[in-house]
This record gives structure tokens, C-alpha cells and sequence, in this order.
């Protein structure tokens, strides 16, 4: 979307989308201790639902039941968050707003419900005023009863929350546990929630798609109807001369010798090169989520495989791995990254491939994946499939040796034109790879020589943090194997529960420190806050998953379903952070991000709102990013006056300049305005959400 319907959007959303008005009760309601609280409340379940409305079909029978005291005019007066207007005594009229925010997809029937009401005090919404009504009630819409009315709580004796800049107030309907959609409804000040649904089977759909996002990002891949929708149908990509199946040494391009079949694999964000260690982490992240819940994984989500008697997800992990294998070199040491050309649709680029050496981080990190799908693969009554699986092990085993014999082989790409992103690492860097695939081979071989490494190498776990989850989800994953040193185990474990108890954890859970109820802490609001959300979330599931936990499992699922929801629209942009998901439920999903495919100015999928498609559907991208800032060379040092008119009058605002979880716009400018800090896509973003999701699906 480009820079000056930006402003233009900007301007809008701060009068139409923030909280204003006034009325209602006082700050002082109800106040929230340090303990949580429940809203008052009087619950009554619907004898008739349906979870079939769409967000347009609210009945009409809502007048009798929840207005049946409105006005002999006929009219209410709907007042706040922006609003003050005059509306009929029905739900579907009045306004709906982003001061009352939810799960957009909804909730399990047996799991908590905190809808966050918010008034902004500091950032580009500020000054528009909202004070809650005394009186909230959730209305079922197919049948228009009042199945709870509640009033809300105050968050932390009424202070400012900083991260959001924010006021807050907490409305608890844990109660209504009935399947079926339902909207909040502010009785004093006539104004409603998004929609959202209560069921079991309420993140399926969203699952499904995405889990497909993989699948648009297949490079040499067709995608065609029906496995694709026909606005997102394009021919394989990178399948020209002088592309992926013919990729040259970055530094020896005239040199045949050193060409390769390096065809395969996923772009790796909205950018379409490919990075092997990323990659490898990405299926290690897909495997570890098909065997947390093997059972969920069905054979239906519409891929081209679909139907074959092997999960989809399987599927695409094999998709997946088959082009890390090309990546190996005869040697056993794993090539570093292939750099591709860009252009919308993928089809279209059509400028050569190139990739670059190998190295100690490639191959340690390859050595694990190919170790985890030995073990993954030999699951499924398919003798190609354990064939396969056989040939992984000696894969990894290979990996291992060059890369012990060859523990500093580094390639700095980003330092030699290949590719964007950088995926070297440093000396500690590479010893988390070495651990990590010494446990996973010690898994698939139970060889002794990877234990033993393990056990003299492995660290103390003193922290637990979305920045070093992957290396202590490997460690715990050691710990659980009945071959591996029970003494170290043992250890292993009470560090990560005792570690779980501090601060940035169950400390800050227990004294309700986030206003959204999904603390990460301001100084992990950085490029990729999505995926960090996410990765938090697992942090807390793992205590359940490992047997380590000292609290239950339905408080563990609460919290972890906490960061979900934050994801999923609880949050002070009212936004859920995966695109193009009206279909599915969404009432504000992101509606432009950065992508070569969905490129800005695109005619089909710049935007779901002004473009004929939009982006495919669930994407999920970066999130709210306070270090946003346009390029360096702005405004006057890009290289002439035209360049510097793309910088515009000063960065965009938001997302520059705002509280951590404000930092956030829909928008996918390219250089100079950059906005891939913020709305880029990532597969890493992706697997973490998955991985997440998937814990409460059915």
C-alpha cells in the first residue's frame, strides 16, 4: 500500500477505530487486585444456538431480548470510542468498536474468556476518551438471548499500562460455555465487540489455513486450482535456465562445474531467497508440532497431496525436507543459502540462482533435522516413507562428521550479495547447533558418542526466554529420553521449572503485569513480536508437555491461550496479526504486508481492501516493532529529489514513535519507508504460531 493512502488510512484510524466519548460508569467500578478477579455476573445459556451466522446476519430478535427496554422513539444513543451517533434498539446496529477487543476467532468452550476494554492515553489515539459502562452482556446472535451480563474490573488500580499506553479494564465470561457466536454489547453506551464464536472446533478452519501459507510458499512448485484459489493460481516458479535447477556458486557463475539441482524448498519470508539453517529450524519446529499431536493432523487441508494416506502436515514437512537433502554435498557438509530472484507472481522472475558455500552452521543444523525426520518418518506404514527415513539418519550422521572435522566454516552472505538476511552465526551460535543435533541424532541412533557430548557440553538453564527456546526445547526433549543420564535429566528439568518461576514467566502471570494479559516485557517488542507472542506461549505449554509443571494443566492452557488471543485480535490495534482472514472470522485481519508476491501497487494483491484479491490468507507477519524507522538515507540522502519523495515528510506514525504494542500499521512500502520491519511474513513467524495453535485444536 503505498505511502499516501497510507496517511490518508492513518488519519481515519485515529478517529473511527480508537476509543472516544464518555458515559458510563466511573473509573472506580470495580478494581482488579493483584489477584485475579471475576466479573460479577449472572449467566444463562441458550437453549437454541447456531454457529452457522455469518458477521452480517445478526436476527433481528436481538430488539425484544436485549433492548427490551429501549426508548418508545425507537432510537439509542451510542456513544464512545470514536462514535455518537443514533442507532435502533438491535445489536446489529450499533457501532462496532475497537475499545471492547476479543479473540476474533472465538474461544474453547471450557477455557477462560477475558474480553479487554481500553481507553488510549499515550500514542497516536490518545485524547479520544471511553470509559466503560457499568453494565456488559454477552448476546447470542442467533437466538438474541443475554446469555451474561457482567461488569468489568479495572487493571492495576487504574495506572496507564505502558507497553499499550493504554487504560484497562478486564470483563470476565468465562461462564458462557455454550458452542455459538456472540457478540459484548456495552448496554450504557450502546456499542459493541467484533463477533466471535465459542466451540471446540473454533481454530480449525484458521489451522488449515495457516498451515496452507506453506504451500504458496513452495518455490518450483504449480500452484493451481483447486489446490490453490484461483486469485492466488500461478505456474512453478524459479524453473528457468539459468535458475534453481541450474544454481551456480555465487562467485563461479561462469563456472559449469559448479552447477546444482537446489530446486525445491520454501521461500523464506516475502523474500524468496532461501536459508538452509532457518530452514532446517523450521522443520524441526513442524516435526516437533505433528508429534506433540499426531491425532489432529488429518489428510484434508487441500493440498495436492491430500488423499495419499500420509497427514498433510507430513506432507509439507517432506516437501520441506526434500530440499534440504539437495542441499547436502556428496562430502556430507550442507550448502549455506540460495539467493532467487523476486518478482509478482513468483513466476515471473525470471534473473538466475545462486547459492553459497558450505558450512559449519549449515551442516549442524541440517544434521538435525535430517536426525528428527529419521525418526519422524519411520511413524507411518509406507515403505518409501522408511526408506526415506533410513537415508536421513546416514544424512545427519554425515553432516555431524564434516562439521565436527570442520567446527569454523563460516560465509557471511549478506557480505557477498546473496541473499538479504543473514544467517551466520558466532562460535556460541554454532555449539547450541553442535548440542542441539548431537540430541537429536543421540534420539534417532542411540549412540552413545552423541550422549555423552550432550552430557559434557550441555549448559545450566538459569533463563527462559523466547530468545533461547530452541536450544532448551532440545534439551528438554534429551531429558525425556529413558537412555539419556538421568542425573543430567533430573537437572535439566528443575532448572527449566525452577527458571519458569521467576520473573518474565509465572511471576509476571501471577501478578497480572501485562494489561493484555500476554506479557512478554516492553524490550521484546522487536522486529518479529508475532513470532515472539507465540514462542512465549510454548514456553508455558512445555511445562505440560514434559511433565514438569507445578501448576494444572487447564492454568497452563490459560496462559498459553492468553498469547493466542493477542495474536488473534486482543490486542489495542483490535488486529489480528495473520492476513486476509474475513472468511474465516476475522473482522480486522491484515489486510497488506510486505511480499514480492503482494507487492505494493499490485492491481490482484497489494490489498484485500483496495486490490482485486489481496494477500493470501494466513500469513501471519512481523507485529508491532517500536524500533521502526525508515531508512537511514531519509529524507534527503537516497540518492536524488525522486528518491527522496518516496521517504515522504517523516516516518510513519504509527508505527514509529509509539508505545511497544502500538507499533504497528497494515502496510507493505518498500525502500526507503521499509516496511518489512514490521509486516514481512516469516516461515519462522508461521511455525511458531502453528506450533502454538495447534495445542487447541480438535
Amino acid at each position: 500500500m503505498g505511502i499516501a493512502r497510507l496517511i490518508v488510512v492513518h488519519m481515519l484510524a485515529a478517529t473511527l477505530t480508537s476509543c472516544g466519548g464518555g458515559g458510563g460508569a466511573s473509573d472506580s467500578v470495580t478494581n482488579a487486585s493483584s489477584t485475579p478477579a471475576r466479573s460479577s455476573s449472572s449467566a444463562a445459556n441458550s437453549d437454541t444456538v447456531s454457529s452457522a451466522i455469518s458477521s452480517s446476519s445478526i436476527s433481528s430478535s436481538l430488539a425484544s431480548s436485549a433492548f427490551s427496554s429501549a426508548s418508545a422513539a425507537g432510537e439509542l444513543t451510542a456513544r464512545g470510542c470514536g462514535v455518537d451517533t443514533t442507532v435502533k434498539p438491535s445489536t446489529e446496529s450499533l457501532p462496532v468498536v475497537k475499545c471492547i477487543v476479543v479473540d476474533q476467532f472465538g474461544y474453547l468452550p471450557n477455557s477462560s474468556k477475558t474480553a479487554v476494554l481500553r481507553r488510549p492515553e499515550q500514542g497516536f489515539d490518545a485524547g479520544i476518551e471511553y470509559t466503560p459502562g457499568a453494565s456488559y452482556q454477552v448476546v447470542n446472535i442467533a437466538s438474541g438471548e443475554i446469555v451474561f451480563t457482567g461488569s468489568p474490573v479495572v487493571w492495576g488500580d487504574g495506572e496507564v499500562n505502558t507497553t499499550s499506553g493504554d487504560k484497562v479494564w478486564w470483563l470476565d465470561f468465562s461462564s458462557v460455555r455454550e458452542p455459538g457466536d456472540y457478540v459484548i454489547v456495552d448496554a450504557d453506551n450502546h456499542l459493541r465487540s467484533a463477533e466471535f464464536r465459542i466451540g471446540s472446533d473454533v481454530y480449525r478452519p484458521v489451522l488449515i489455513q495457516a498451515v496452507r501459507t506453506f504451500f504458496y510458499q513452495r518455490a518450483g512448485f504449480a500452484k493451481r486450482t483447486p489446490f490453490a484459489e484461483a486469485a492466488w493460481a500461478d505456474e512453478a516458479s524459479h524453473m528457468k535456465p539459468g535458475q534453481d535447477t541450474e544454481a551456480r556458486l555465487y562467485n563461479a557463475t561462469d563456472d559449469a562445474s559448479t552447477e546444482r539441482d537446489l530446486s525445491g524448498g520454501w521461500y523464506d519470508a516475502g523474500d524468496y531467497n532461501k536459508y538452509t539453517s532457518w530452514h532446517a529450524g523450521y522443520l524441526l519446529s513442524l516435526m516437533e508440532t505433528y508429534n506433540d499431536r499426531p491425532a489432529i493432523w488429518s489428510d484434508d487441508f487441500n493440498l495436492p497431496e491430500s488423499g495419499n494416506g500420509i497427514p498433510d502436515l507430513v506432507d509439507e514437512i517432506k516437501w520441506g525436507m526434500d530440499w534440504l537433502v539437495k542441499m547436502q554435498e556428496s562430502d556430507g557438509s550442507v550448502l549455506s543459502v540460495m539467493g532467487l530472484d523476486h518478482g509478482s507472481p513468483p513466476s515471473s522472475a525470471d534473473g538466475p540462482s545462486v547459492y553459497g558455500p558450505a558450512t559449519t552452521n549449515a551442516s549442524l543444523a541440517a544434521a538435525a533435522a535430517f536426525a528428527f525426520g529419521a525418526e519422524l518418518f519411520t511413524q507411518f506404514d509406507d515403505d518409501t516413507l522408511k526408506t526415506y527415513a533410513s537415508h536421513l539418519q546416514q544424512r545427519a550422521i554425515d553432516a555431524w562428521r564434516w562439521a565436527d572435522a570442520n567446527p569454523s566454516v563460516t560465509f557471511r552472505n549478506s557480505d557477498n550479495g546473496v541473499a538479504a538476511g543473514e544467517q551466520e552465526v558466532d562460535n556460541s551460535g554454532r555449539k547450541d547447533k553442535k548440542l542441539a543435533a548431537a540430541i537429536y541424532l543421540f534420539a534417532t541412533t542411540g549412540d552413545s558418542t552423541y550422549r555423552d557430548y550432550v552430557d559434557a557440553n550441555r549448559p545450566d538453564i538459569y533463563w527462559v526466554s523466547p530468545w533461547n527456546e530452541e536450544l532448551l526445547h532440545a534439551l528438554l526433549v534429551y531429558a525425556r529420553l529413558p537412555n539419556a543420564t538421568s542425573s543430567v535429566a533430573d537437572t535439566l528439568n528443575q532448572q527449566y521449572q525452577q527458571s519458569m518461576q521467576g520473573a518474565e514467566n509465572w511471576s509476571d502471570i501471577h501478578n497480572q503485569t501485562d494489561a493484555y494479559r500476554a506479557f512478554i516485557g516492553d524490550g521484546n517488542f522487536t522486529w518479529g513480536s508475532s513470532r515472539t507472542m507465540a514462542v512465549k506461549g510454548a514456553t508455558f505449554y512445555r511445562l505440560q508437555k514434559f511433565a514438569i509443571a507445578s501448576a494444572s494443566d487447564n492454568a497452563i492452557d490459560d496462559v498459553a491461550l492468553d498469547y493466542l488471543h493477542y495474536l488473534h485480535g486482543v490486542n489495542p490495534m483490535g488486529k489480528v496479526y495473520l492476513s486476509n482472514m474475513g472468511a474465516y472470522g476475522a473482522e480486522d485481519s491484515v489486510d497488506s504486508f510486505y511480499h514480492s508476491w503482494f507487492t505494493d501497487g499490485s492491481a490482484d494483491w497489494d490489498s484485500v481492501t483496495e486490490s482485486n484479491y489481496g494477500p493470501a490468507p494466513g500469513f501471519v507477519v512481523g507485529g508491532a516493532n517500536p524500533q521502526y524507522n525508515w531508512d537511514a538515507c531519509c529524507p534527503t540522502s537516497c540518492g536524488g529529489s525522486g528518491n527522496n519523495a518516496r521517504c515522504g515528510m517523516a516516518p510513519l506514525s504509527p508505527p514509529h514513535n509509539q508505545p511497544p504494542m502500538k507499533s504497528y500499521a497494515d502496510f507493505n512500502t518498500g525502500w526507503p519507508v521499509n516496511s518489512w520491519q514490521v509486516t514481512e511474513n516469516s516461515n519462522g513467524y508461521q511455525v511458531a504460531y502453528i506450533r502454538l495453535l495447534s495445542k487447541f485444536v480438535e
